[in-house]
Order: structure tokens, then C-alpha cells, then sequence
């Protein structure tokens, strides 16, 4: 306190003179309209700034309340697609009635860890058993495949990604229907995949886009990418296909495990007949 005081005291013409200057400027303002009309108009510009500077800072903190937010919708409207439904239609006494049940729901969850760079890559993703994820379901994202779930914890899963040496999935031409496999390319490319086995007089046309058939984890019609370039196998009678990837994997945030309600129903039936074979 005694040092405030000797504070003030050496410098108290300076403080005097500040008082003086702010009554000054304040009666100044507050009697001359003009002066009061452009003081007003300064000060709402200013904070009108503060303002907005503020509310940018608030939003970018807020991004991933608004993306998660946004994902889990995303989730909810996937569940509601037609593409999610299948039609179970019973006939009786001539008389048609068409009921559509939902096959495939979906599981939002964000990455954590991702590779692109090896022979096997995977993704870590922040959902687990307890939200419902299981082993061997498909792993989709808003652009198209990501891959299939391969082990799981209570609260983790592992992702086996479309950028690894065993990929494969059933896959299709997406204008004749064409069936073939989609496996990931030897050459390490992040943004290229191959469609192998199509019959060469399916002709497939650059630009053309390979989606999933239906026959495996996947709902029909998710993209894997679009036909650049196209390779004859043998002696010509099947060919590879080159498939750009419609998913950039080093940007990926956000994906969607898939549920098939069928999905172990499915694999027990044909569990039976391969063991009967």
C-alpha cells in the first residue's frame, strides 16, 4: 500500500491530467450531437468486430460438437434410404400388400488412427461392442467403401482398410450390372483400386463408376470409384479394371459401420451348404 501511495503521489500530475482529459472528452461527446452520433456509430463498429471475432473463436471450438452432430444425422438419414430397406411382399387371394423393412442401419464413429502408406493398412475407430459394432461389418463414408471391421473392443474397432492386400469385395459396373471382385492394386497407390475378372464383353467404359453388388456387407450402389483405365487378362477374354477411388483415405474423418440385420442369418445358411458340399 505504501508503495502504491508513493506511486500516485510522484505521479499524480500525470493522473490529474488523465482525469481531466476523460471529463474533458466526456462532456465534450455527451453535449455536441455530431460528436455523440459518430462516437456511438465508432463504438458499435468496434464491438460490432469484438463481437464477430468472438463468436468465430466460440464456432471454431465448437466444430466438433457440430461435426459429430452432423455425422450422427448423416447416420440417421443413410438408415432411412430406400437402399436400407428391402420389400417383403405377401400374396393372398390375389391381393398384393407390399411392406418395406429396414435391412441396413448404420453406426456413426470418427477415426482416430489411419494409415495409407503400407501393404496392410487399418483404421481405429472410436465405437466398440458396447455401441454395437461386430466383427466382419462393412465400413462405409460419405464419398463410398472404407473397409470391413476386423477385431473389436468394448469401446475400439479395427477397420481392415480397401487399402490392403487382402481386400476383396463383390463389386459391379454400375450400368450392365456386371459382376466382378474389387481388390486393392500391388503398386501402394492411395487412389487406386482394381475391379478384376469382368468379362471382356461386358465393355466397361472409361468414366464408367464401380459400385458394391449387394452380395456382400454392403447395401447396392456405394461407390468405390470410377473405370480410368482398363487391362486385358489372358488372353483377352476377361479383364482388370483400374478404379480411381472415390474415397481420399488421407482426409478421412468420419465413417459409418454398416448393420445387416441378414448379415449372420445369411452366413449360417451358406456355412451350412458349403459344409454339405
Amino acid at each position: 500500500m505504501r508503495n502504491l501511495l508513493i506511486f500516485i503521489t510522484k505521479y499524480n500530475a500525470f493522473f490529474l491530467f488523465l482525469i481531466f482529459e476523460v471529463s474533458s472528452l466526456f462532456i465534450y461527446v455527451k453535449y455536441n450531437s455530431f460528436q455523440k452520433a459518430t462516437f456511438i456509430t465508432s463504438t458499435n463498429k468496434v464491438t460490432g468486430t469484438l463481437y464477430a471475432q468472438v463468436s468465430q473463436l466460440y464456432g471454431y471450438l465448437s466444430l466438433k460438437e457440430v461435426n459429430d452432430s452432423l455425422a450422427r444425422e448423416n447416420a440417421n438419414l443413410r438408415g432411412q434410404l430406400k437402399s436400407a430397406y428391402y420389400v417383403d411382399t405377401v400374396e393372398k387371394h390375389k391381393v398384393v400388400d407390399t411392406v418395406y423393412k429396414q435391412q441396413y442401419s448404420y453406426i456413426v464413429a470418427k477415426v482416430i488412427n489411419n494409415s495409407i502408406n503400407r501393404r496392410s493398412n487399418y483404421i481405429t475407430i472410436n465405437r466398440g461392442s458396447k455401441e454395437g459394432i461386430a466383427k466382419d461389418m462393412g465400413v462405409i463414408c460419405g464419398a463410398g467403401v472404407v473397409g470391413q471391421v476386423v477385431d473389436v473392443s468394448d469401446h475400439l474397432a479395427i477397420i481392415q482398410s480397401v487399402l490392403h492386400k487382402n481386400t476383396r469385395f463383390s463389386a459391379m459396373l454400375v450400368n450392365n450390372k456386371e459382376i466382378g471382385s474389387f481388390v486393392w492394386g500391388n503398386d501402394l497407390d492411395a487412389t487406386k483400386g482394381l475391379l478384376i475378372d469382368i468379362q471382356n464383353n461386358a465393355q466397361p467404359k472409361l468414366g464408367e463408376q464401380v459400385v458394391t453388388s449387394g452380395y456382400s456387407l454392403f447395401p447396392t450402389g456405394i461407390p468405390f470409384g470410377k473405370i480410368t483405365n482398363l487391362h486385358a487378362k489372358g488372353g483377352g477374354l476377361l479383364l482388370n479394371v483400374e478404379v480411381a477411388l472415390a474415397v481420399d483415405f488421407s482426409k478421412l474423418q468420419y465413417v459409418y459401420v454398416v448393420n445387416n440385420k441378414f448379415a449372420q442369418e445369411q452366413t449360417g445358411l451358406e456355412a451350412v451348404q458349403n459344409k454339405n458340399e
